[in-house]
């Protein structure tokens, strides 16, 4: 679920709660600056800053936070040694921030604002002695997926640096292609999953954050042009359809195209395909068999050897 809607909707309950942040990071650390976890009465809610010790003191600082309704900004080292005791592959310092979720109609504008937006700046100030000061930026998308967050220089604010998560083409919606798309809606990524069958893609199948699509590979390409963000697996119930959409995207601007299959399948498919004209360099890049090769057999074990392939892609 969305962090910063899930805040919003805490608050709205008249629930306390609060946003612990990682706002800073040096050295070695379990989780990168940007990540979020939300905190409430009874502890952690969404989310993780990394588990262990880290996890433990945030939560206490998240809950002394909700009850002086004031932020906090305290670092966390973690030595070398006490981290391998832990059993935490870490030995730097982390710099968290906790806020209190207050019902401040400014506050909590920004929240809704940082949920529906593709991209944007959020500035957070450490001092909210006058109130909470929280401010909301659109500004053009850059860099890897998620939330990049600093301390300004002068140390009065937190900013965070938000991009849209890439987007899953999933082509197929039978018992694989569902799981997939599940899976991958689960990771992060934004899922639409196309079929042409209605009622296979029937959003009643798929939580929320997955669009479904009851159409071919030319209404869902027209809907949805593919982009270098894009991720597209292809998941159909027969070779005919596969190739089909496959001779469509694989040309196509989207850095990740994976087919579900067999090398013998892959091998029968690109053949049709290089005849009908389809440039090998094209062909040579799509993933079949997709996935990870860990010996996945059900549906769900082959979900998460393709997200697991998406995760990898999608950090680079």
């Amino acid at each position: 679920m969305n962090v910063w809607r899930a805040a919003a909707a805490l608050i709205r309950e008249g629930a306390p709660g609060a946003l612990a942040t990682v706002a800073r990071v040096r050295g070695s650390t379990p989780v990168p600056a940007g990540t979020k976890m939300l905190v409430g009465a009874t502890g952690r809610l969404i989310g993780s800053i990394g588990g262990g010790c880290v996890e433990a003191d945030v939560i206490g600082a998240a809950l002394e936070a909700q009850a002086r309704r004031a932020p906090a900004l305290f670092t966390h080292h973690l030595n070398a040694d006490l981290a391998g005791d832990l059993g935490l592959s870490c030995g730097g310092t982390v710099d968290i921030f906790v806020e209190p979720l207050l019902p401040d109609d400014s506050y909590v504008r920004v929240l809704d604002a940082a949920a529906d937006a593709a991209s944007g700046l959020v500035r957070t100030a450490l001092d909210w002695t006058s109130g909470p000061v929280k401010t909301f930026q659109a500004v053009a998308a850059a860099g890897i997926s998620g939330v990049a967050a600093t301390l300004t220089r002068d140390g009065r604010f937190m900013e965070e640096r938000l991009t849209q998560a890439p987007r899953v083409l999933v082509f197929g919606a039978g018992h694989v292609g569902a799981a997939i798309a599940r899976a991958a809606a689960a990771a992060g990524f934004r899922v639409v999953v196309i079929d042409d069958r209605a009622e296979y893609a029937d959003a009643s199948r798929f939580g929320d954050g997955i669009v479904a699509l009851t159409g071919d590979v030319e209404a869902a390409l027209l809907r949805y042009p593919l982009t270098a963000g894009d991720a597209v697996v292809i998941a159909t119930r027969g070779h005919r359809n596969d190739a089909l959409i496959l001779e469509r995207v694989a040309a196509s601007p989207a850095s990740y195209v994976g087919l579900l299959g067999s090398k013998r399948k892959k091998a029968v498919i690109t053949k049709a395909l290089a005849t009908a004209g389809v440039p090998a360099a094209s062909l040579k890049r799509v993933r079949v068999p997709v996935g990870l090769a860990i010996g996945a057999v059900t549906p769900e074990e082959i979900a998460v050897s393709v997200v697991a392939e998406l995760i990898a892609w999608r950090r680079g």
